[in-house]
């Protein structure tokens, strides 16, 4: 090789270096080069959404009130002071508590657990475990108002359960209505969430702690953040050495239909995006349509853009009967995978209020509360017991990490 040709060679290699090093999305240096990103925590596995938010008077949190369970968090859970839309199987649970529901239909008392004993925690990562569900993200909203103490407390017992069980973590802010969120989502990193990283248990990606931020481009009254906003506080968990996941709208690729216009370098500048998908598809054929319009062209966008793809998968809304014995989440699985999702998220493990729960839920009329209106798993007319929906999705991820064949046709036995 002559000096000039080895020259220009020096200049080439030199050009290449400087283009791969252009940020993507903001002004912090983009660290990936290639994608989609190798397996590791979160690409190639299935990670379930934890809410973990559920308490009750006398368990000896901070809060002491009924966390969640009901509208009116002070007051006991009951056919007129309800915050939940479908009832959990609480026999494996240790400890439970009283409740002013009518018992239930087979005359046991209707009772519900606590997030803040050791055993509820306990138990639901040794379900992760034991129906292969690889990774949770510890849903973390503003912990600085009357939530934040029980927050703070459920944390490290997630962390304990993670590492007793195997299975992986991370923190996920929901910045839903958190009016001071770009500041005090960096010190609450720094001074308490940061520790968790030295933990075996949490989870990395590309070799960085994983870090995920819900609630950036959603277009309402509790998402009021500019761009630039956005921007900063997401550069800003990249500068501290953190892989970045965006929960952002469905929509995000188009900016319409709830994602706010002009929004495409925020997401851009996450490491992975989420797109969520409560209350967008509610039937198969909706899935399938979803995947052609919607689906398709966001993984073309993000492998322009270097960005890790993990789309939601929902059991569905067991209330509105979207759930048909499994064969609506299964072809969200099949589905996601066939358009070459690098991960899945599970909404949720644990959303009663929603009734989009994957844990042990009642499974027939006889373990919900007598004359409530609660639908069981069998509403269909499909017997299905109250474990089958983490049985199902710990198959789906077995067709992810291409265990079994990618196939439409669900392999879980109901019972």
């Amino acid at each position: 090789m002559t000096l000039k040709s080895s020259y220009i060679l020096l200049l080439l290699l030199g050009s290449t270096w400087l283009s791969c090093s252009k940020s993507k999305g903001g002004d912090a240096p983009e660290e990936k080069r290639t994608w989609p990103s190798p397996a590791g925590d979160v690409v190639g596995k299935v990670t379930v959404g934890y809410q973990g938010w559920f308490a009750a008077n006398g368990d000896g949190s901070p809060i002491n009130m009924y966390w969640h369970w009901t509208q009116d968090w002070g007051k006991i859970p009951s056919s007129t002071n309800n915050g939940i839309k479908s009832w959990p199987d609480v026999r494996d649970y240790t400890k439970t508590y009283a409740t002013g529901w009518a018992n239930l239909n087979n005359g046991s008392p209707a009772k519900i657990y606590s997030n803040y004993d050791d055993q509820t925690v306990d138990i639901h990562f040794s379900w992760m475990k034991q129906y292969n569900l690889d990774c949770a993200a510890l849903q973390r909203f503003n912990p600085n108002g009357i939530e934040g103490g029980i927050r703070d407390a459920v944390t490290p017992k997630v962390r304990a359960a993670a590492e007793k069980y195997g299975r992986k973590f991370y923190i996920m802010y929901d910045v839903t209505a958190w009016n001071n969120m770009q500041t005090e989502v960096k010190a609450d990193w720094t001074n308490k969430m940061k520790a968790n990283i030295n933990s075996p248990a949490y989870a990395k990606q590309n070799g960085k702690p994983v870090v995920a931020i819900w609630g950036f481009g959603f277009d309402d009254n509790n998402h009021l953040w500019n761009a630039a906003t956005c921007i900063d506080v997401i550069n800003w968990f990249k500068e501290q050495g953190c892989y970045v996941i965006g929960g952002v709208p469905a929509s995000w690729r188009t900016q319409n239909n709830g994602s706010r216009p002009g929004f495409i370098e925020v997401y851009k500048a996450f490491n992975m995006l989420s797109p969520w998908m409560v209350g967008k598809v509610g039937k198969i054929n909706e899935s399938d349509n979803f995947l052609v319009q919607t689906n398709y062209p966001d993984v073309t966008f993000c492998k322009q853009y270097f960005i890790d793809y993990q789309p939601c998968v929902l059991p569905g809304d067991l209330q509105e009967r979207q759930r048909v014995h499994g064969e609506f989440m299964w072809r969200q699985f099949y589905n996601m995978i066939r358009v070459g999702s690098q991960g899945l998220y599970i909404s949720m493990f644990d959303e009663f209020n929603e009734g989009n729960q994957i844990v042990k839920t009642a499974e027939t009329q006889d373990f919900v509360p007598a004359g409530s209106n609660f639908l069981a798993l069998d509403e269909d007319g499909t017997a299905c017991s109250s474990d089958y929906y983490m049985r199902l999705a710990g198959d789906g991820g077995r067709m992810l990490k291409k265990e079994i064949a990618l196939t439409p046709a669900r392999p879980t036995a109901v019972k």
